[in-house]
């Protein structure tokens, strides 16, 4: 599993659009939804992964990306850019004509303006271990949401010419290693470094949002005891 929703109802700019989060702690994959899309059917397509904006844009503008596919932004967290919004990508799929049957999959943030099946604040993010940081290209992803029932799921359901269910595509991810190509900015400051830090010792982007004061200063001691005895 890349993640699971629950779905919580929200007016937005005079639209009714989703709005979903998880309840659960680090171990568990979990996201925040928004999507227009009111269908219950479960929907797979092919993974096209990016690991920066700059590389996502630059394939939309080729034609690179196409009616269907799922684009996987990662590695662009809070341990890789600072969490940072990723309008631009949502902003120019709203602007192509099939932009809506396109799925943004991220780490990172979205803006309240995008509009269509945008799905970030995954977590753990892909720099951390999590799955989306083991995402590859052509890897079938299913997106399940159903604002009926308050239900959703994004699932690993096949690679190659190999299809399997979601709980086999879960081993599938834990299998792999994280992506290579996953590091943090070289420009990221000290102060966004240290918050993205304290919030993976706290929990992640879900659990540690609000900072465990009492769980960091327990990795902190660990670490000076542990250093202690290499020295």
């Amino acid at each position: 599993m890349i993640g699971s929703v629950e779905d919580v109802a929200q007016l937005v700019a005079l639209e009714v659009q989703q709005r979903a989060e998880v309840a659960g702690h680090a171990a568990t994959p979990c996201a925040l939804a928004r999507t227009l899309d009111t269908t219950a059917r479960p929907s797979s397509s092919s993974a096209r992964v990016f690991v920066s904006e700059r590389d996502a844009m630059a394939a939309i503008k080729a034609g690179r990306i196409k009616a269907g596919d799922v684009l996987v932004l990662t590695g662009i967290g809070p341990m890789g850019t600072g969490m940072e919004e990723t309008y631009q990508v949502t902003g120019a799929l709203k602007h192509l004509p099939f932009g809506k049957q396109v799925a943004l999959l991220t780490d990172a943030r979205f803006s309240g303006l995008s509009t269509g099946a945008c799905i970030g604040h995954i977590g753990p993010e892909g720099l951390a271990g999590g799955p989306i940081g083991k995402v590859l290209d052509g890897d079938i992803i299913r997106i399940h949401i159903d604002r009926n029932r308050h239900e959703a799921s994004v699932d690993l359901v096949g690679e190659g010419e190999r299809r399997f269910t979601p709980e086999a595509g879960a081993k599938v991810l834990a299998s792999r290693s994280t992506r290579k190509d996953l590091s943090p900015h070289a420009a990221l400051p000290d102060d966004t470094r240290l918050w993205a830090a304290l919030q993976h010792a706290g929990g992640g982007t879900w659990a540690g949002c609000v900072y465990d004061s009492a769980r960091i200063t327990e990795l902190l001691e660990a670490g000076r005891a542990a250093l202690q005895k290499l020295s």
